[in-house]
């Protein structure tokens, strides 16, 4: 018998989860711990920011189906990782030990990188359901007395998608009311140029994106380094493509949103060997970390070094396919170690993304994420907006029925190469 853990229960931590019992021996045991009672769908975050859904519109109480899927379930915070020792400390002070390990922690937010960035400062998030939350709060109060407008991403971040959509969905909420008139629109992002995703666009996201700006009336500014953020006022930096000072720019505000920089979780920090300066676990082409071969890893927590050196620092996304396709590869090397054999398999780290713009959006196809690629495709209209609906749906149905790829999805994306593992 082998004792299981899974630390996370997020858009990876929960098909972790699900797929390791369905992989694992009847003797095994399979546990996840998480520091909340509610699985909530991130991608919808952006909508409940405007108050086009609520916080509860987006979560699924856990403890019911782990109970019918016969995974246990901790709700603790994870305050270290004992790597040596095969245990997790608690916050309680409890231990945990563990025959294998799954990291599946997703990221601490780097709000303090940028004084005055975050809910604690000057600016709103989408980054998580109850900054979300908040947003809408602010949303509403803001709508009533509208102003000028900034959203975008900091320096290193990693994930812009969620920041054109949000930016698109407030554009088209404020069109919605009649006072679109009234809002200075502006876009700052350490992307180098517009669509570049951290991932050196993909397909023509370049065109479609500016094009989207263009109509919108909405200025951009790339290659921004935040300097500061006070009540009202962001001071931004842009650089030239050396990396050189172009522009000093005060942009004053009355409503932003600005994604932060990514790091590893505090219970992460400093573990040598196990993760990498800023606190990303270090695993090899199979989820496993090189030096601790019982721990494995998925998802926005895990290190994986920039696409390219940028004139302002930009991270590579962890999109959501790409996750499942390591949620995979997990589960099955997992499984083969059970076995007695070596872990072999790979993911396919495909990147298939639906971006809302409120009333249309782009999708993409990357194949895989981080180029150079075999396919890469990009389109755009409204039928992205309702697929995207259909999709937080779909995802939603699956967590509460505890499934994580039905067999007619498999086939479905498998018709067109789109497939989990690699070979």
């Amino acid at each position: 018998m082998a004792k299981i853990v899974i630390v996370g229960a997020g858009i990876g931590g929960i098909p972790m989860a699900l797929e390791m019992k369905e992989n694992a021996r009847k003797e095994d045991e399979v546990v996840v711990i998480a520091d909340t009672p509610t699985f909530h769908f991130v991608p919808s975050n952006p909508w409940v920011a405007v108050n086009w859904r609520k916080p509860e519109d987006i979560k699924v109480e856990l403890a019911p189906m782990f109970k019918k899927k016969k995974i246990g379930f901790i709700q603790q915070k994870v305050t270290r990782f004992h790597p040596v020792n095969n245990q997790i400390e608690l916050a309680d002070g409890a231990m945990v030990d563990y025959d294998f390990l799954i990291i599946a922690t997703g990221p601490k937010l780097a709000f303090d990188e940028v004084p005055g960035l975050g809910p604690d400062g000057h600016t709103q998030s989408v980054c998580h359901v109850d900054h979300a939350g908040e947003s809408g709060e602010f949303w509403t109060k803001f709508v009533e007395e509208p102003g000028p407008i900034i959203i975008g991403a900091a320096q290193g971040a990693s994930c812009f998608g969620p920041a054109y959509e949000y930016m698109f969905i407030a554009e088209t909420d404020l069109r919605q009311r009649k006072i679109r008139d009234k809002v200075k629109m502006t876009y700052v992002t350490s992307e180098p140029y517009i669509g570049h995703l951290g991932l050196g666009g993909v397909g023509d996201t370049k065109g479609m994106l500016e094009s989207e700006l263009r109509n919108k009336s909405i200025n951009w500014i790339c290659n921004a380094k935040i300097d500061k953020i006070e009540a009202g006022m962001m001071y931004v930096t842009e650089v030239d493509e050396n990396g050189q000072v172009k522009k000093q720019h005060e942009l004053p505000f009355k409503h932003s949103m600005i994604l932060p920089a990514f790091k590893g979780v505090d219970a992460l920090t400093g573990i040598d060997k196990l993760v990498n300066p800023r606190g990303f676990v270090i695993v090899d082409e199979h989820q496993r970390n090189p030096t601790f071969k019982n721990i494995y890893s998925i998802g926005v927590c895990i290190a994986i070094p920039p696409l390219e050196q940028t004139p302002v620092p930009t991270g590579t996304p962890k999109t959501g396919y790409m996750i499942e396709s390591m949620v995979t590869a997990t589960a099955h090397n997992i499984r083969a170690e059970l076995d007695g054999k070596e872990p072999k398999d790979k993911g396919t780290w495909n990147a298939l993304c639906l971006a809302d713009f409120g009333d249309s959006g782009v999708a993409f196809l990357a194949m895989p994420q981080i180029p150079p690629r075999n396919v890469q495709w990009a389109s755009s209209g409204k039928w992205v907006h309702l697929a995207k609906i259909g999709y937080e749906k779909y995802f939603m149905r699956k967590v509460r029925k505890g499934i994580s790829e039905p067999y007619y999805e498999k086939l479905t994306l498998k018709m067109f190469g789109i497939m989990r593992l690699k070979g």
